[in-house]
């Protein structure tokens, strides 16, 4: 149906032109009596013009039509923010256009009043389309986002009226969703505002979940039950980020990019992101902090009970763990591999990948 439309559309449109260009085409070539003068009229030139164009549509109608399909489908699949903008940025550039060739339209110079302006239509608005779309989420953050976090918000309670900051978005990592602690932490309540989704840390979890691999497809899979178990908590405020930058590849750099753009703030576990993140000026919740902030205090100086269960990298090291997972460096604690033994803590090393003790045996520490 769709191909038949586009016929008649090119045949109608074939047959205007015949109508007004034919018979002046016939009269510049001057045929003088070797043809009828019914073949001058511009009805004849409709007829001719319609069938001319009908002819040659069996010819390219079907991949005109198959231009358009892929073009609609695209524009389904694109997110409807790419459209929007995109569209704002087309008829803005449409203006802009029609404002230039005003004066132009005055002009009797042999193409430039007619040629030009068809030019400039297509030029600026191709070009500001483009702006629209590819500059969207800066968009986005001049007109929204900024704004609303330069501003207070008046929150009126029964005990009276208090000014609350806007609350910046939180934007979580593909890591910090296949960790799974995210979940538990949201629920507490630690992390306050919008949590937002971007599609492409999505694509690249479900990515994760269809791999080979039995352990990437089980953390995929933990990851997407996991954002579920999120979603499903009516107590936590969850949006699904449906923009991507198609100018970068890598997950991360565009996780920095958006939070830049939405003036937000990355959760991760992922210590190099943290980093970066740091790095180019973007705020970052690293959930390893927290844990790490809410672990017991350990001093040097203070007895602890563990069981050295394996060698360390260094020479006579033995390693061994607490409950809560904290990893303790024992020196000279090759030879109790395998036992629970007292040891005296002699230092502490605190980073955002983790926190590691190291200690040495009571024992040893009597013998000296």
């Amino acid at each position: 149906m769709f191909k038949r439309v586009i016929q008649l559309f090119l045949i109608l449109l074939g047959g205007t032109l015949g109508f007004v260009y034919i018979p002046k085409i016939i009269l510049l070539l001057n045929f003088g009596n070797d043809i009828p003068r019914w073949f001058e009229s511009p009805f004849s030139g409709m007829v001719i013009g319609a069938l001319i164009v009908a002819l040659l549509t069996f010819w390219f109608v079907d991949s005109l039509v198959n231009l358009l399909k892929a073009f609609e489908d695209r524009i389904i699949k694109a997110p409807v923010t790419d459209v929007v903008f995109g569209t704002i940025g087309l008829v803005f550039g449409l203006v802009i256009s029609f404002l230039i060739q005003l004066p132009l339209s005055g002009l009797n110079i042999a193409g430039i009043s007619t040629v030009l302006p068809i030019f400039i239509y297509i030029f600026l608005g191709y070009f500001f389309f483009q702006v629209g779309f590819k500059k969207r989420d800066e968009l986005i953050g001049l007109f929204h986002l900024p704004a609303r976090s330069r501003e207070k918000k008046r929150d009126v309670k029964s005990e009276g009226t208090q000014q609350t900051d806007f609350v910046p978005y939180k934007i979580f990592d593909t890591s910090v969703i296949i960790d799974g602690r995210i979940a538990d932490i949201c629920q507490t309540g630690f992390l306050e505002g919008t949590m937002v989704i971007p599609h492409f840390v999505l694509e690249e979890l479900q990515h994760i979940a269809d791999s080979s691999d039995v352990l990437k497809r089980n953390r995929g899979r933990r990851g997407l039950d996991i954002l579920n178990k999120i979603q499903k908590d009516h107590s936590i405020h969850v949006d699904l980020y449906e923009g991507d930058y198609d100018d970068i590849t890598e997950v991360d750099s565009k996780l920095v990019r958006l939070a830049k753009a939405m003036g937000g703030i990355v959760v991760t576990n992922d210590f190099n992101l943290n980093k970066v993140c740091e790095f180019q000026g973007v705020r970052v919740l690293n959930i390893n902090d927290l844990a790490n902030a809410v672990k017991p205090v350990v001093l040097p100086g203070e007895e602890l009970q563990v069981q050295v269960i394996k060698d360390g990298k260094e020479q006579n090291q033995g390693v061994g763990y607490l409950d809560d997972g904290t990893m303790i460096v024992v020196e000279e604690g090759h030879r109790y591999i395998g036992k629970t033994i007292d040891v005296i803590i002699t230092s502490v090393l605190q980073t955002s990948a983790g926190r590691m003790i190291f200690a040495k045996p009571k024992l040893l520490e009597k013998a000296l």
